[in-house]
């Protein structure tokens, strides 16, 4: 697999702890359509793939290391180290980390200044993978109470104006803040009625990962088919009307919502 670490500051990979990787597995192929070959950090970890292409990695880990079941942003840094200590200066909490991945790299699991949790990763990175809103398998988009607080942390943290201008922009529309690379939008911030304490996941501050599908009626049914549950929309705390998307909950308490690809909706 060619692998690259160019690209400091952008969205580099998603990762899902699970309890029960082999379930995990079978749920997210019959949701997704994904395959899974099982990745370099041992046996305990797979990477799905669609069409051939990574999109996101499972590992059983949630057991433990006694982390809830949850899907995590990570983003690509030059050095963890600086970046763990710019979390930590703009007041972000360090949970785990760095932690070295040998030979890969060094990652660290941190939680914003609103308690959304994220990664940072240090070293190789998989050139074929994607992210984005219009053909890439998924994209990001952070639940928190103020937008542009978020914006300036993130910034800060991931170094997105410290001299990246020609691949980095961060841009307000339509009452968001919308992050380009190379000009596609790969994340957006939104601003909205968000509670850390809440006894619900989704109504917590937190980054929401859009996985697009083909057809969403049937995407749909195989995760209420295999053991998953739909979040309604009164209870997601985020406004969807018109919006082509499903958000739900996998059998083991993993967070994620479902797109509608481009092609569908065409």
């Amino acid at each position: 697999m060619p692998l690259t670490a160019d690209e400091p500051g952008a969205p580099c990979w998603l990762s899902l702890a699970a309890r029960d990787l082999d379930a995990a597995e079978e749920f997210y192929g019959a949701v997704l359509g994904w395959t899974f070959r099982r990745g370099p950090l041992g046996q305990g970890f797979s990477v799905g793939e669609r069409d051939g292409v990574p999109v996101g990695g499972i590992g059983e880990v949630a057991v433990r290391m006694g982390v809830p079941v949850a899907w995590t942003a990570y983003f690509a840094v030059a050095d963890a180290d600086a970046a763990v200590a710019r979390i930590r200066e703009r007041g972000g909490t360090v949970g785990v980390g760095p932690v070295a991945f040998p030979p890969r790299g060094r990652a660290a699991l941190a939680t914003d200044l609103e308690g959304a949790a994220f990664g940072v990763w240090e070293g190789r990175i998989s050139s074929r993978w994607r992210l984005g809103e219009h053909h890439a398998p998924a994209w990001l988009e952070l639940h928190t109470r103020n937008a542009f607080d978020a914006a300036l942390f993130y910034g800060g943290v991931l170094q997105w104006v410290d001299g990246n201008a020609d691949r980095f922009e961060v841009a307000y529309e339509d009452e968001q803040v919308v992050l380009r690379t190379h000009g596609e939008a790969v994340a957006r911030l939104n601003s909205g009625p968000v509670e850390a304490a809440s006894a619900q996941p989704q109504l917590r501050p937190r980054w929401l990962v859009h996985f697009r599908v083909p057809d969403l009626e049937r995407a749909t049914t195989a995760v209420l088919d295999r053991g998953g549950a739909l979040i309604p929309e009164a209870d997601q705390g985020w406004p969807t009307a018109g919006a082509r998307c499903v958000s739900v909950r996998d059998p083991q308490g993993g967070l994620f919502t479902l797109d509608a690809s481009p092609e569908a909706e065409g």
